[in-house]
């Protein structure tokens, strides 16, 4: 199950099961990786539809001034909420053309295999792990 990190949306999708000697990316495991993002896709597009809806309804005429500001900030989040969503969309269609590209899978960063759980886990990755931890240090060090 696949569940992005200040988000309410679970993926659920089966484990590849990797058959000996297959080959990475093959045709089968792209299948997987771009069925288990265009679900991923559709569901966070489903919160930002229902979120404009609620957005449509109206502002709530609260009588107390701490109602009218509680009710203010947790539309500011929801709102903020959704704009991640938005930019992880961008991601994941970003990711989407890396799979139609064959070009998915593999670390930017050094071109070796990130690998299956890895993907599974996040599957807009386009780091390997030892590579996504040196950005991690750096970054670190650097603010």
């Amino acid at each position: 199950m696949l569940q992005n990190a200040n988000q309410s949306s679970d993926i659920s999708f089966t484990p590849y099961v990797i058959a000996e000697n297959e080959d990475y990316m093959n045709d089968e495991q792209l299948a997987h990786f771009r069925q288990i993002l265009l679900k991923w896709r559709t569901a966070l597009q489903e919160e930002i539809a229902g979120t404009v809806g609620h957005l449509q309804q109206g502002p709530m005429n609260h009588a107390d001034p701490l109602d009218r500001a509680t009710h203010q900030e947790e539309m500011n989040l929801e709102l903020r909420t959704r704009d991640r969503e938005s930019k992880l969309i961008r991601k994941i269609d970003k990711t989407l053309e890396r799979i139609r590209e064959e070009d998915y899978g593999y670390c930017d960063t050094c071109g070796i295999e990130i690998g299956i759980r890895r993907l599974e886990a996040r599957p807009t990755a386009d780091l390997c792990v030892d590579c996504k931890n040196i950005a991690e240090i750096k970054e670190r060090t650097q603010r």
